[in-house]
């Protein structure tokens, strides 16, 4: 039996307690929606979530306590994306976050209130997803992966890399503003260095192996691979450009890892941590709309020395004092 004292006491317990549990209670949890281009298994979807999470986690947002995730990834199939935009949308998500071009558009479909950040989008202006980089209006905003600019680069790295280039096949989603925009910067720079580029479609793997195969039947060929719609396919398409002695040129660094030659371009993981920083001002109050779209601040050049060897091809030292990274 408990004395009235050991009573008084434990009352006093529990009424002091209370405020703290009823604070606890009170802490608001948040849910993110994510949108991935490419699949579950993709290393580079894996380590972009992964600092993703530790940089919201930095800003004071944790797992289970005020955060939870809801997260789709899509393998580059795009009835899955559509699917997966309305599966997000309907949960209503305190935010979206949105990983590469063809998820943007979607969501946005799917909703006209719910705040989408993107990462990893070539043209959000030519797309369509924003009204401008500096005052993008309605409830989308990010980060691009390219201006036009260094699309020219690709042309000219990889004539400096094999000086007898004169031909090159420029792997691109026709469909998408961005592939249109970067193909014309191609071309233009193409022209001025003596090379004839020849612009194949990504919307089948099938179809981009009978057209490499055709165009590696003549000689001082080379192939250049542009954004959109060619990271799922990277491994075919490293493959595919060895198997046909084809040097090439590709856009992300996780392109020289798997195996391509060079690639320029810029890092795929910053622009997580600089997602994380506008998620978590969306959920403090503050509007897409408010939140000026942002370019890339710096690209970086990627040799794989081993690849350039199993294709013959001897490295200018020039090239290789350029290079960010060598990999041997």
């Amino acid at each position: 039996m408990i004395g009235r004292r050991e009573f008084i006491t434990l009352a006093g317990g529990a009424a002091a307690a209370w405020p703290l549990a009823a604070k606890a209670q009170q802490v608001a949890t948040k849910l993110i929606g994510a949108l991935y281009v490419l699949s579950a298994d993709d290393p580079e979807t894996q380590a972009r979530h992964s600092l993703f999470q530790q940089s919201l986690h930095q800003l004071g947002w944790t797992i289970d306590r005020n955060l939870r995730f809801d997260i789709r990834q899509a393998g580059g199939n795009p009835a899955d994306i559509r699917r997966y935009a309305a599966e997000l949308v309907a949960l209503a998500p305190d935010a979206i976050l949105a990983v590469g071009s063809a998820t943007v558009a979607p969501l946005q479909q799917s909703t006209q209130t719910i705040p989408i950040v993107f990462v990893n989008v070539a043209d959000p202006i030519g797309a369509g997803l924003v009204e401008s980089l500096s005052r993008p209006g309605g409830n989308t905003t990010g980060f691009t992966n390219f201006d036009y600019g260094p699309a020219t680069k690709w042309v000219e790295l990889l004539k400096q890399m094999v000086p007898p280039l004169t031909r090159a096949a420029v792997l691109r989603d026709s469909a998408a503003a961005a592939g249109l925009g970067q193909f014309g910067a191609i071309s233009a720079a193409a022209q001025s260095l003596g090379v004839e580029v020849v612009p194949v479609a990504v919307r089948d793997l099938g179809e981009i192996e009978r057209r490499v195969a055709a165009f590696a039947r003549l000689p001082n060929g080379g192939l250049i691979v542009t954004t959109g719609g060619t990271g799922f396919h990277r491994e075919a398409i490293i493959a595919l450009a060895l198997r046909h002695r084809l040097p090439a040129i590709y856009p992300f660094r996780y392109h020289a890892v798997a195996g391509g030659l060079i690639s320029y371009g810029p890092d795929t993981h910053e622009p997580m941590r600089r997602a994380a920083s506008y998620v978590d001002r969306i959920l403090k109050g503050e509007k897409p709309a408010d939140l000026p779209v942002q370019n890339p601040t710096k690209y970086e050049l990627i040799i794989n020395l081993k690849t350039a060897k199993a294709l013959g091809l001897e490295v200018p030292p020039m090239l290789l004092a350029r290079a960010d990274e060598v990999i041997e």
